[in-house]
């Protein structure tokens, strides 16, 4: 099964070239920057291990990401949520129903303060240090890639909920890495850097205005569209719209754009977009 070493695929959109790794299609069930955060627990052995545990909200990749891994491994998995809407609860859709069909259990409870020897605790999203494996397997990709086009100058963007991704493929690319914070502001990200790394952090793009995590915006449904429309790829609603849209920008207005070829992560999280355009077309397609 193909986990690694993902296609690197040449677009136009709004008449500008970038590349995209299509981190989407690495497997269709394992996928993403999940996947590659994940990759260190499935590639080594944990005999001890018949539980994994953690947390975030009911529609996260991670938490899908996880049910696989558990899934493939013969793992248990018990995800703890504050809270799980009951539309939700009868109308299982998207990354929460896929879960629960890998055999997830749902816990809507304050996580355990201790785990036992058999239990494998891993932190919402997977800002943990084990993700630098299967990161930096990513970023030799982009080293290897870029070698074989010769391609000196390279900007490489993807959007972020903790940052893990875009921290350690700082640490392991010589190209510069750009960010956004999709999840919280500037200064939280820079605070999910620091938990993991002390230094040699990503480049953080301003963000044109404050937006709201899972709030929805009508610019997001838009450039997800246009974005599908131009290129045939569709992209996650959650991250990669207000991703395209700070580094569209940051592309438009960089002085040196003819002296360097511009890299876009593709983040995965397709499932996750199947409730979201529920909810973006009964708001905006009227």
């Amino acid at each position: 099964m193909n986990y690694t070493n993902s296609l690197t695929q040449q677009i136009s959109f709004n008449n500008q070239k970038y590349f995209v790794k299509r981190d989407d299609l690495l497997h269709k069930d394992f996928s993403g920057n999940k996947a590659r955060k994940f990759y260190y627990f499935l590639k080594n052995d944990f005999a001890k291990i018949k539980k994994v545990i953690s947390f975030g909200s009911a529609q996260s990749n991670a938490m899908y990401s996880l049910s696989v891994l558990c899934k493939t491994k013969g793992w248990e998995f018990d995800y703890y949520v504050d809270h799980i809407a009951s539309f939700l609860k009868e109308n299982p859709v998207g990354n929460y129903k896929y879960a629960l069909e890998n055999d997830m259990n749902i816990v809507e409870a304050e996580i355990p303060k201790s785990f036992k020897e058999d239990e494998l605790f891993i932190s919402e999203g997977g800002a943990i240090f084990e993700a630098s494996f299967g990161i930096e397997i990513l970023a030799n990709e982009i080293k290897s890639w870029a070698e074989k086009h010769q391609i000196k100058n390279l900007k490489v963007f993807l959007p972020s909920g903790t940052g893990t991704t875009a921290l350690y493929l700082q640490k392991f690319l010589p190209f510069e890495v750009l960010t956004c914070a999709c999840v919280g502001d500037e200064e939280y990200l820079k605070k999910q850097f620091l938990a993991l790394e002390k230094n040699n952090f990503p480049t953080i793009l301003k963000k044109e205005k404050k937006y709201h995590f899972g709030k929805l915006y009508k610019e997001f449904y838009e450039i997800h569209n246009e974005l599908i429309k131009q290129t045939n790829i569709e992209f996650d609603l959650l991250y990669d719209s207000l991703g395209w849209l700070c580094f569209e920008k940051y592309v438009e207005n960089f002085d040196k754009k003819d002296e360097y070829e511009f890299l876009y992560i593709h983040q995965g999280g397709l499932l996750g977009n199947i409730s979201m355009k529920e909810r973006y077309k009964h708001k905006f397609d009227k």
